[in-house]
């Protein structure tokens, strides 16, 4: 597929036993996004512009899009030990990691048992941290369109938001969205989207060069989370956007990608 100056392909490649649906462009260093609780939204600007300089890979995660559903995986740290063979079976070695929302949770969770295997870690509102206050939006006490409109700041003012969140979905993309939810369920209750211990494994990332980015307005994940994350990465630096939801990535593009190249390049 090509968009804009970006030629993308979309494979079923065998990895850690199963058939992984991913999607890959640009050139450059590899660069991981793993997307959040919603599943991969399809190509957007910020990733057209990071595939200017890195290639990059957006898998969907088992039980999510194309990817079939792995049922021995029960939670995040489960899905990360499955990552790690994944990324080895790609042949990818010294990857920028980049991870959104439960993405970000589970970018957190791979680095902490593999560090080494990463040049750079960015992490996106990541969930996986209980809030010092307010809580994690429940996703379950909404429908899907209502959960990811609530992610958004100003979503009249955001190009890209009709795109990822049509007045009228199609049957098809709530179908997604509900088997997205369902997997994420299964990843992430009791606690619900957040590991108690990961505080406490997160300090394996010391020498791990890491960028926590929020939304100043984050109504999923409260920002007070941020600091946690801060305070357990020792050496991490935080950026937040102000007049930003949960998805800066698509709120506040061109903050964003300055924010991402600035710090990878770095």
């Amino acid at each position: 597929m090509a968009t804009g100056a970006q030629t993308w392909t979309e494979d079923y490649v065998e990895v850690a036993g199963t058939k992984l649906q991913l999607v890959k462009g640009g050139s450059g260093d590899p660069l991981l996004l793993l997307h959040d609780e919603l599943g991969h939204y399809g190509l957007r600007r910020y990733q057209e512009a990071l595939a200017q300089d890195y290639t990059v890979y957006i898998p969907s995660h088992p039980g999510f899009g194309g990817t079939e559903r792995q049922e021995w995986i029960m939670n995040i740290r489960d899905l990360a030990g499955w990552y790690l063979e994944a990324i080895e079976d790609l042949g990818l070695e010294q990857v920028n990691l980049a991870g959104f929302s439960l993405g970000g949770w589970l970018a957190a969770e791979m680095a902490t048992m593999s560090p080494n295997l990463f040049k750079k870690l960015v992490l996106v509102g990541p969930a996986g941290i209980k809030p010092p206050t307010g809580e994690i939006f429940d996703m379950f006490l909404a429908v899907a369109k209502d959960y990811l409109t609530a992610g958004f700041h100003d979503p009249d003012n955001t190009p890209e938001f009709r795109h990822v969140c049509p007045d009228e979905p199609t049957a098809e993309l709530n179908e997604e969205w509900d088997v997205a939810r369902e997997e994420a369920c299964r990843l992430s209750w009791r606690p619900y989207m957040y590991y108690p211990g990961l505080p406490n494994l997160l300090h394996r990332l010391k020498s791990l060069p890491t960028q926590i980015i929020w939304g100043r307005e984050d109504n999923i994940v409260p920002i007070s989370a941020s600091q946690v994350y801060h305070d357990s990465i020792p050496g991490s630096r935080v950026s937040v956007l102000e007049n930003c939801g949960h998805h800066p990535e698509l709120e506040k593009t061109d903050e964003f990608v300055a924010l991402v190249k600035g710090f990878l390049s770095s």
